[in-house]
């Protein structure tokens, strides 16, 4: 098992950064990709940014060039960094692992970010 504690949303105005944080902890040894989901009440989940344990990332098209997914295997933490952000940014954004050789797919219980004037 994987638990997922993310922290770090909010309340920010249109242009505003935000940095938000997710640590694991549990069975972390395997796990191979981390990463960061979003919805908005009415529609899927969607993806935001994931990282592998190698270090490739994939961005959703929303997210490229505003936000930035690093992650640190030591500490069993993964960030997003977000700029520029927009109303359409709000949402309820969930961490994300996945382990490697068919394990689990773990979720944390999200952290609202909410963008307005």
């Amino acid at each position: 098992q994987v638990q997922l504690i993310e922290s770090g949303g909010g309340l920010v105005q249109p242009g505003e950064s935000l940095t938000l944080s997710c640590v694991a902890s549990g069975m972390t040894i395997n796990i191979n990709s981390m990463g960061w989901y979003r919805q908005v009440l009415g529609k899927q989940r969607e993806l935001v940014a994931s990282m592998t344990r190698g270090g490739a990332a994939n961005y959703a098209s929303s997210a490229k060039g505003r936000f930035t997914i690093s992650r640190s295997d030591d500490k069993n933490t993964v960030w997003l960094q977000m700029n520029s952000l927009q109303p359409e940014d709000t949402a309820i954004y969930y961490c994300n692992a996945v382990q490697a050789w068919g394990g689990g797919n773990y979720w944390g219980q999200g952290t609202q970010v909410t963008v307005s004037s």
